[in-house]
């Protein structure tokens, strides 16, 4: 089967978050985001140009987690795709376009932050727990983190 891809964006959050409400009451994420942008240089360095500067924005679930977990200024990475739309502008009908994050978070590579894995720890030690009829739970998931498989890998 092939891998399935999607358009993708990363830049910076630029304007405070906002949350609102669509007209049938789906969370709507908004940021205006910003992108950084260099030249190379005949000598091998790299110039920086001005940032460009675009529109955002996430819807459901995903509007309502992206809204507590990202503030202005936080490195980003999203999936999703481009919209472009008309609407009307001082009595003009003008085209703008807007990124549609499917899914969004912190850039790895530019955040440095910790991940609570608490739950996911108080799960698998409940599954652990011997139970004291037939056990109807999932067989717990390798955790990542441990490298101690129990396979000999």
């Amino acid at each position: 089967m092939a891998i399935h891809t999607q358009q993708s964006v990363s830049g910076f959050i630029a304007s405070e978050p906002q949350l609102t409400y669509t007209a049938k009451g789906d969370p709507r994420f908004y940021a205006r985001i910003g992108q950084e942008h260099y030249r190379r240089e005949a000598d091998g360095s790299f110039t920086e140009l001005e940032p460009t500067f675009h529109d955002l924005v996430a819807y459901r679930a995903t509007a309502e987690r992206a809204y507590e977990r990202l503030a202005k200024g936080d490195s980003f990475v999203a999936e999703g795709y481009a919209h472009t739309f008309e609407h009307e502008r001082d009595g003009q009908t003008v085209e703008s376009e807007e990124f549609v994050a499917k899914k969004i978070g912190h850039n790895l590579a530019r955040t440095t932050y910790e991940v609570d894995r608490s739950r996911r720890a108080q799960a698998v030690a409940e599954r652990e727990t011997p139970a004291t009829g037939p056990q109807t739970s999932a067989p717990p998931r390798r955790d990542p983190a441990n490298t101690s498989s129990g396979l000999g890998l």
